[in-house]
C-alpha cells in the first residue's frame, strides 16, 4: 500500500496471520461425526469460520440442534462447545502455517516502530498457543480475542479496548484483515483499514462482499502489500 505512517497496525490472526483451515476442519469434522453426522469439505468447514467459536459450533450441528429443536427439545450448546474445544486443542497448531512473508514483515514493522496489535474473535485459549507458536508474543503488544471483550467484530468493541491499551487514536492505526467482521468493525472504530484476499470471508470472496457492502477498501493478494512499505 501507498507510504501512510501509521503508529499502530492491528491484525486478524485466522485467514490473515496464519492459514488455521486444516486444523479447523479436522476439529469440526471430529465434532460432527461424534454427533453422528458426515464430515464436511474443507471448504465448506472454513467458511462456518468467522464469528467466533460458539457460532462455529451451531453451523457445524445445525442439523442436529434443528432435529433437538423440532423436537421441542433444549440442544446443550455449552457441551458441544466442550467437545468442540477437546477436538480442537488436539489439532490446534499441527498443520496452521503462516502466510508467505508475515513473520518477515511483522518484523520489519516492529523495528520501525510501529505498535502491533492483534484483533480476533478466536477465543483465548485457541489464539494465545498459536502467538507463541510462531514466536511472534514479543512482537505483539496487545492480542484481543474473542473472550477478551463482551462483543465481538464486527462491533468496533474489541478495536476500540486494543486502541486503549496500546494508547493511540483510531485515526492513526491500521486495521488488516480478511473479511467483512474486520472491515466493519475498522469502519465503526474509525481506523484505516486494508483486507487481504486470501482468507475466510464465510465463503464469499472479498471483493465481491466490499462491492455488496459499498466500501472502499483496498485489498491485496499478498500480506506485505497491506502494509505500509
Amino acid at each position: 500500500m501507498e507510504k501512510k505512517l501509521f503508529k499502530a497496525i492491528l491484525f486478524d490472526l485466522d485467514g490473515t496471520l496464519l492459514h488455521t483451515a486444516p486444523d479447523l476442519t479436522v476439529a469440526v469434522n471430529n465434532l460432527r461425526i461424534e454427533y453422528g453426522l458426515p464430515a464436511l469439505p474443507a471448504d465448506e468447514a472454513v467458511a462456518m469460520v468467522g464469528r467466533g467459536a460458539i457460532n462455529l459450533v451451531r453451523r457445524a450441528l445445525r442439523e442436529v440442534i434443528d432435529q433437538t429443536t423440532e423436537r421441542g427439545e433444549s440442544f446443550d450448546i455449552d457441551a458441544a462447545y466442550a467437545r468442540f474445544a477437546e477436538h480442537y486443542h488436539a489439532s490446534n497448531g499441527q498443520k496452521t502455517v503462516e502466510y508467505a512473508g508475515v513473520t518477515n514483515t511483522l518484523q520489519r514493522l516492529h523495528a520501525q516502530g510501529i505498535r502491533l496489535g492483534i484483533v480476533t474473535n478466536k477465543p483465548s485459549e485457541f489464539s494465545l498457543p498459536l502467538v507463541r507458536q510462531f514466536g511472534w508474543d514479543k512482537l505483539f503488544e496487545v492480542v484481543v480475542c474473542g473472550d477478551t471483550t463482551p462483543f465481538k467484530k464486527p462491533n468496533p468493541a474489541p478495536l476500540a479496548f486494543a486502541l486503549q491499551t496500546l494508547k493511540v487514536a483510531a485515526n492513526e492505526t491500521l486495521m488488516v484483515g480478511d473479511s467483512m467482521n474486520d472491515a466493519l468493525a475498522a469502519q465503526a472504530a474509525g481506523c484505516a483499514c486494508t483486507i487481504l484476499s486470501y482468507g475466510y470471508n464465510e465463503g464469499t470472496p472479498m471483493r465481491e462482499a466490499l462491492t455488496e457492502h459499498q466500501l472502499n477498501i483496498a485489498v491485496f493478494d499478498e500480506f506485505s502489500q497491506a502494509v505500509p512499505a
